[in-house]
């Protein structure tokens, strides 16, 4: 879950499973892949 990033007309990746994506599995990983081109502030994920 983001806090500081805008997001035009999308919340891809900023969700719970099966809502905005699906689970990542266990014992696998995933890259989330981002620009904050013209964002200044403090960004901050958590799960």
């Amino acid at each position: 879950h983001w806090h500081g990033f805008f997001q035009a007309k999308t919340a891809s990746e900023d969700g719970p499973a099966f809502v905005n994506q699906c689970p990542i599995a266990p014992n696998t990983t995933y890259i989330y892949s981002f620009s904050t081109a013209n964002q200044t502030g403090t960004f901050w994920y958590h799960s």
